[in-house]
């Protein structure tokens, strides 16, 4: 066993370890602090009651038809007293301090369990400052924030941004109109780009027009509808037979379509699915991603960074330094959203493949890198038994594999 993958081994199972252990020290702060505030809350709720059941005892009296001057001077007198005696705000006041040092002691386990400092994690590189507010400035504007990103773009001083901007203005533009159940924009920007839609293999048209169709059948009625169909969806009748059959079904229900078989067809989930696929379309065809490339790596970044931290306090400890290292000693496992490129790593030598070092097939069915298998075969001068059947294995005959 090499000394990268002890290291691995090691940084594993003390990482799933440790955190149980941080998650539970702080679980435990938590409920604590939540302890503490229950009981200063009721404390309080108590002692207000008391002082208020004294307060309309007092106002009783002295509202009393024969109650005098020195009467009332003499119940103030004696309501002073016994509030005095009872103490109120000494009451107040341990409870309180005893939610306070929860709450300074559970802060400062959250900075003890969750290292704040992560300038460690990260490698010293020369930000390229100009690439970096495009993508600040593209991010906010694909979010909607056009005076934000408008204002930011001033304070940087870029320039070339305002295409992308006008290009999400008109998305913005379609979808709020599409929340008011406003189809013409976007049935609009559909037919401008009909063809483009069409080699994506997206059929974001027809849906557009089935969902005005229905709109017109449940408002205005069949003879609407019908031209409507005529009008628009005809050109879509080869390709979407199916579609078809069941929208000239829902005409037998016109005026009872919500109790009808094609009840579905009137969900609000059709106008957020919609509006989904509008907004994918839209960035595919300005070459955008569905999602924001910024949110998406600060997202990877937050859900990597345990592992980081940890591995920067293993690596410190043992003096090594991990900035100049080519790969990490340790995965890095991120959810399947975060995954968009499929990769290989050799089970001989555990480096991940590269264009200098592509995954090969061997006639076998198993798959080495190349570097591994110029290893055993020794430079591709003689044979060698694949590592995990008895096969023997001719170099020459191994194809690189592209995934």
């Amino acid at each position: 066993m090499t000394h990268d993958d002890l290291l691995s081994r090691v940084l594993c199972f003390s990482r799933v370890k440790d955190f149980k252990m941080e998650l539970k020290t702080v679980k435990d702060g938590f409920d604590h602090a939540i302890k503490k505030q229950k009981l200063c809350y009721s404390k309080c709720h108590e002692t207000v009651d008391l002082i208020i059941q004294e307060i309309e005892q007092i106002l009783v009296k002295l509202h009393a038809s024969d109650a005098t001057a020195s009467d009332h001077h003499l119940l103030l007198l004696e309501r002073k007293t016994k509030l005095k005696d009872m103490a109120p705000l000494s009451q107040l006041e341990g409870p309180q301090k005893e939610l306070n040092i929860a709450l300074i002691k559970f802060a400062r386990q959250l900075e003890k369990s969750f290292n704040p400092d992560i300038s460690k994690t990260y490698r010293n590189v020369d930000w390229d400052f100009h690439a970096v507010n495009q993508i600040i400035a593209s991010h906010l504007y694909r979010q909607g924030m056009f005076d934000i990103g408008d204002c930011f773009i001033n304070e940087a001083g870029e320039e070339g941004v305002a295409g992308v901007k006008s290009s999400f203005v008109e998305m913005y533009y379609i979808l709020g109109a599409m929340k008011s159940r406003d189809l013409g924009p976007a049935l609009k920007w559909a037919t401008t780009n009909s063809e483009k839609l069409k080699q994506t293999g997206s059929d974001l048209e027809l849906k557009l027009h089935r969902q005005e169709y229905i709109e017109i059948l449940q408002k205005q009625g069949r003879d609407p509808a019908l031209q409507y169909a005529r009008t628009h969806l005809t050109p879509f009748f080869d390709t979407h037979q199916a579609e078809f059959s069941k929208m000239m079904g829902c005409i037998l229900f016109a005026e009872r379509l919500e109790s009808s078989p094609y009840a579905d067809l009137l969900s609000p989930t059709h106008w957020e699915k919609l509006s989904e696929e509008l907004t994918r379309r839209f960035c595919d065809l300005l070459g955008q991603s569905f999602e924001s490339p910024m949110s998406v790596t600060v997202a990877a970044g937050v859900q990597g960074l345990p592992t980081l931290l940890k591995m920067m306090s293993v690596m410190t400890s043992k003096k090594n330094e991990w900035q100049t290292v080519k790969q990490l000693p340790v995965p890095v496992d991120l959810d399947r959203e975060f995954q968009f490129h499929t990769i290989f790593v050799c089970p001989v030598s555990r480096d991940q493949a590269t264009d200098e070092n592509p995954p090969m097939l061997m006639t076998c069915g198993h798959v080495l890198c190349k570097h591994s298998i110029h290893k055993l075969s020794k430079n591709s001068v003689k044979s060698f038994k694949c590592p995990y059947c008895p096969t023997e294995i001719d170099a020459s005959q191994c194809k690189q594999l592209h995934f």
